[in-house]
């Protein structure tokens, strides 16, 4: 049997979008996964974290917490994803989780001093991208869908930037082999996107953004959904034992 990909559920949807079923659901989807080829476990909600033995890889889902928060559940998902990508194991993490990872492996995350990204924006791949297993061949600027406050200031020592734009100078890194994190959401759909962006329309008002101009710019990221989609094939490829 091939073995399963662990999701790590950091946080739900919006109120308003969780009809469409729960961040693990969206990203399972979105990678083209079957029911039977995750295991989610919310560890938000305390749910233990499991042994990392048989799991193909784990993602790591976005969070309306703040990593630099330092919740309990949090820090503790730090320490297991910090010897889970020593150990080898295949880890993506998107947004809350790319942050989440960065800082466990020493990086630096904190609020964004460009203020918030919300929307489809333009991501920039940078030329180490051209040979990441992830993102190589990907046109060099490609949309993506985004809403974050807090970025990846410093990246872990050692760790490859892949991807980065005006407002987020690290969209995308890789750390060693086999660990990525992505600022973007790439299992967001159009309508994903346009659903935070309504639930947000005060707060970006405050901010001084238009909701509704943010979303009648919002289009498709098949590209973006890709590096999720690669991720699982990456994972599942027979790697050298360590």
């Amino acid at each position: 049997m091939t073995p399963p990909f662990l999701i790590l559920q950091t946080g739900q949807p919006v109120a308003h979008m969780r009809r469409h079923g729960s961040f693990a659901h969206w990203i399972r989807v979105a990678a083209g996964l079957e029911a039977d080829d995750a295991v989610v476990v919310d560890v938000q909600r305390g749910d233990p974290l499991p042994r990392r033995a048989g799991f193909a890889g784990v993602i790591v889902t976005g969070s309306a917490a703040m990593v630099t928060e330092r919740l309990p559940w949090s820090e503790a998902s730090a320490v297991w994803l910090a010897e889970a990508a020593h150990a080898g194991l295949p880890l993506l993490g998107i947004c809350y989780g790319h942050q989440l990872i960065a800082h466990a492996l020493g990086g630096e995350v904190g609020d964004n001093p460009r203020g918030r990204e919300m929307g489809t924006v333009c991501v920039e791949l940078a030329e180490p991208a051209q040979a990441d297993p992830l993102f190589a061949g990907l046109p060099p600027r490609f949309p993506a869908q985004a809403t974050h406050v807090q970025s990846v200031l410093r990246p872990p020592p050692g760790a490859t930037v892949l991807a980065r734009n005006p407002h987020d100078a690290c969209h995308a890194y890789r750390w060693g082999e086999r660990v990525w994190g992505v600022q973007f959401h790439p299992e967001f759909s159009a309508t994903h996107m346009r659903g935070y962006i309504r639930a947000r329309h005060d707060v970006l008002a405050r901010e001084g953004q238009c909701g509704r101009r943010l979303a009648r710019a919002v289009t498709a990221a098949p590209h973006a959904r890709r590096v999720l989609r690669r991720f699982v094939r990456h994972a599942r490829a027979p790697h050298p034992a360590r």
